[in-house]
């Protein structure tokens, strides 16, 4: 990955050197000299790094000279931002601090210390690029190198969920599953194969068919992979079983028996995704515990050992094979043509491609990534140039199948190459959050925008697609408007581990943390180990919740501040925070901090206002969290605000209205009796880039209701897919507040909550067309609109209306005259605690508005049409 970095470490550097205004040099006139000559000096080795990077593949020396390269390019980079940093906050004059450190003895005293330094590292890059003469490195241009061609046709993202070629497989296995009469009363099923196969796979395509779900009472997926401890895997059958993880303080005798309770007596189906261990002991702990189901319950064990298929089962293991000649050619057209630019009639296409398939061997994923690679290459000699040269290289040993991956890999376009390695983070087998890893990438500066039509984490998304497209994740996931998941192959993940070398690597254990090298950019490390861990150098620190983590000690936050200066990114969450050290302001660097679901965090030092460089402040379900800084405005780049479930909060600070960059604002806290002096809704105004959810509370305690809700602006909000108005507790007489409140006709979900005046509905309803979610709870509504006019609508969600008499006012009349209501996409209905609801529909005779006489209800012959419905709760 090497050369990938030190290629956008250098375009970034030239243009952050080109950035800089006469302004923010003069401040230290001093510099302007030394950084003309990094400039210069960093242009003439980057017109070296596209030749270097094609011969970096096969060539070591070349590689290892990208090393020493990128190395003092990361430097290079950490002192422009600090530069930079320093020059935000002159411009800005935000503190007394900072208007006192550009006293005029200060900026001399800066301006030389950043001129020796700068003066250093363009020595350090001459003597490197004079290092590259003896390889003999020449000038391209940039467009002549195949790690920066793009296709040109625009293309869409299909997750493929397709499995070719595995008919027969699933026949065979269900007969297994449904059908095999066996002495035992739980029977277990190994399936054996290559990594890349499809195990995982067909195993899905077992569990989720119809006739399996119709024949056991109790069905559990557990993902084992490479740790195999069995008390993990006892909580995670029964958080299979119940969809709720079991207590975490329980110990192995009370985990056991809920085990037992669940699965005893009943005919089950297990399946044991991934197993690697091979000693016996530990299998038959495990073993003894699953064997009180019904007799017809069923195991099936996914691995690629034999010997491991040995130790779980009596039974001659399923070994599955690689995909025939017909169902592999099936497969790789339909990536590398439909979705690329090659010609599946053109008899040269056709020829190369099959030559090229031969080496793929008949595993799917190899078939899917090579296909993808090619999809991308739009002439014959560009296939040709690929089996002939890169392919011909790889060994064709039986289950040498990283190293045919890896040529996806090199195929990659440089920006691509490491938002892929940084992936190696990540657990195994853990489901990836893709907004938040497309967050880490743009914190990284991964992500270029090139387009200003295109919002960071819009272009972030593309690349997460292209990577999707050629076969680096899987399994992707979309819940809901705002979260997408994913998942990468155990063998992409190796993959992955590969090309990041020493510079990413997961600190679990002592051993690792004490091997990890000075130069690590990015780890994942258990909060336990970070004294052990000595790089200065780090830019990413995560944590992943581990059910056997410590709380995050005051040593360590200390640890992390005093040597983790050049971090961008920070994830703290869920590891018992009870309060920040002042001195994080410190990470000058820092763009992305999470600190969510720390159940303790009571407050947030104002010292983390002074992180100017932040783009993303994460704060979900910190429950006794009161306030945010005061001085929120100073966070002049923040994007990503998010506390949602922050129940404490009081109110939101004044001058949020000013980060007019913010995309998420999860949650807005209308100060209800203007005792914190907070912010009111008027601040909503300018915020119109706001996207995914926004939560406002406290509805009910705005004072000048019509004034104030027409000031949020919420109609000019067109990005924004999610809104949630919470009233609060009191009584409501003003009629016109819903009216007031009018969201964007895009808007795909409408929570109404708590709203205690029998109001009419507002008008702008109707305009809400694409409306796919509608949801109204605690109110005094006695009747309701028409929902039936949603052509979109999917979930219909009426709650505790005990007020509610009918449910659609004007329904549309049949071609007898009868009520009728058609909803062409609702699939859910739940309709609860709705006890006054006569009926669905409510008819009048005529009459004269100003007339006493009460309304009459006709009940007669209705139609209603839900053609999509699959769940109803009423």
């Amino acid at each position: 990955m090497a050369e990938a970095i030190a290629f956008d470490l250098a375009v970034g550097l030239i243009t952050k050197l080109s950035s800089f205004t006469l302004s923010q040099i003069g401040l230290w006139w001093n510099l302007k000299d030394d950084l003309d000559d990094l400039k210069s000096t960093v242009s003439t080795v980057k017109a070296l790094l596209l030749d270097a990077e094609e011969r970096s593949v096969t060539s070591r020396p070349v590689k290892e000279w990208f090393k020493s390269l990128k190395d003092v390019l990361y430097d290079a980079d950490d002192l422009l931002n600090d530069f930079s940093t320093e020059a935000l906050r002159k411009d800005n004059k935000l503190t007394k601090e900072v208007r006192l450190f550009f006293s005029c003895s200060n900026q001399f005293d800066y301006g030389l210390k950043m001129g020796r330094k700068i003066k250093t590292i363009k020595a350090r890059l001459i003597s490197i690029g004079n290092d590259a003469k003896v390889f003999n490195l020449v000038e391209r241009p940039m467009e002549t190198s195949f790690m920066t061609k793009k296709r040109q046709q625009e293309h869409s993202f299909v997750p493929k969920d397709k499995i070719i070629g595995r008919d027969n497989d699933k026949a065979a296995l269900l007969k297994l599953v449904l059908e095999f009469e066996s002495d035992e009363t739980v029977y277990i099923i190994p399936i054996v194969g290559l990594g890349g196969l499809g195990k995982t796979a067909l195993a899905q395509f077992v569990y989720n068919d119809e006739m399996v779900k119709n024949h056991f009472e109790l069905m559990m997926w557990v993902c084992v992979s490479d740790v195999f401890d069995v008390k993990i895997i006892v909580e995670n059958m029964i958080k299979s079983a119940t969809g709720k993880a079991p207590d975490q303080n329980l110990e192995m005798d009370q985990l056991q028996k809920q085990l037992r309770e669940k699965i005893g007596g009943r005919k089950y189906l297990l399946v044991l995704d991934d197993i690697w261990n091979d000693e016996w002991e530990k299998w038959v702990r495990l073993k003894e515990l699953l064997v009180g189901g019904a007799k017809g319950s069923r195991i099936i064990v996914t691995t690629r050992s034999s010997k491991v298929a040995k130790i779980t089962s009596k039974c001659q293991p399923y070994v599955l094979n690689g995909l025939s000649d017909n169902d592999a050619w099936s497969l790789f057209k339909e990536i590398a043509f439909e979705q690329g630019s090659a010609d599946s009639t053109d008899s040269g296409f056709v020829e190369i491609g099959k030559l090229i398939l031969e080496r793929c061997c008949g595993v799917p994923l190899v078939i899917r990534t090579i296909a993808g690679t090619l999809s991308f290459k739009e002439t014959k000699s560009e296939w040709l140039s690929f089996k002939d040269n890169e392919l011909a290289r790889i060994s064709q040993n039986e289950g040498e199948i990283l190293p045919t991956l890896k040529l996806s890999y090199d195929h990659l376009p440089s920006h691509l190459k490491h938002c892929f390695a940084y992936c190696r983070l990540y657990p195994k087998d853990h489901e990836i959050d893709v907004r938040t890893l497309v967050q880490f990438w743009i914190a990284q500066g991964f992500v270029k925008q090139l387009n200003p039509s295109q919002s960071l984490e819009e272009i972030g998304f593309g690349y997460f697609k292209d990577l999707v497209e050629r076969s680096f994740f899987q399994e992707v996931v979309e819940y809901g408007f705002w979260f997408m998941g994913c998942k990468m192959h155990d063998l992409m993940h190796d993959l992955a581990e590969s090309v990041a070398g020493m510079e990413s690597s997961i600190i679990d254990s002592n051993n690792i943390a004490s091997d990890v090298g000075e130069n690590c950019r990015h780890i994942s490390i258990k909060p336990s180990l970070i004294p052990l861990f000595k790089g200065k150098k780090l830019r990413t620190l995560l944590h992943f919740h581990d059910k056997m983590d410590q709380k995050l000690s005051d040593e360590s936050w200390d640890l992390i501040i005093a040597n983790c200066r050049c971090l961008r990114v920070l994830k703290l969450d869920d590891i018992g925070i009870q309060k920040i050290s002042p001195s994080i302001y410190k990470l000058k660097h820092l763009r992305y901090l999470d600190l969510s679901y720390n159940s303790d965090l009571k407050i947030l030092p104002k010292s983390i206002c002074k992180i100017q460089n932040l783009l993303s402040l994460k704060l979900d379900e910190c429950p006794k969290l009161k306030e945010l800084p005061k001085k929120i405005e100073k966070l002049v780049n923040l994007t990503h605000l998010a506390c949602y479930f922050c129940d404490r909060l009081t109110h939101m600070p004044r001058g949020i209205g000013k980060l007019t960059s913010l995309e998420t604002l999860s949650m807005f806290v209308v100060d209800k009796d203007g005792s914190h002096g907070g912010a009111d809704l008027s601040e909503l105004r300018l915020l119109n880039n706001l996207r995914g959810r926004l939560t406002i509370r406290n509805l009910g305690s705005v004072k000048n209701a019509k004034e104030k809700f027409k000031a949020a602006n919420l109609k000019e909000k067109q990005h924004l897919r999610s809104l949630d108005l919470e009233w609060g507790g009191r009584n409501h007489d003003d009629e016109k507040s819903l009216e007031d409140l009018q969201p964007h006709p895009n808007l795909k979900e409408l929570w109404i909550r708590g709203w205690r005046a029998d109001a009419k509905f507002p008008s702008w309803l109707h305009l809400l067309t694409s409306l796919v979610k509608i949801k109204i709870n605690y109110g005094n509504f006695k009747r309701l609109p028409s929902f039936a006019q949603f052509p979109c609508l999917q979930h219909l969600v009426i709650r505790h209306l005990t007020e509610l008499e009918y449910m659609d006012n004007n329904s549309p009349k049949g071609s007898q005259g009868e009520p009728q209501s058609f909803f062409p996409s609702l699939k859910h209905l739940n309709l609860e605690d709705c006890p006054n609801m006569k009926s669905w529909w409510r008819t009048t005779k005529p009459i004269d508005d100003d007339s006493n006489e009460d309304d009459t209800t006709v009940m007669g012959t209705s139609t209603m049409a839900f053609p999509c419905l699959s769940s109803l709760t009423i």
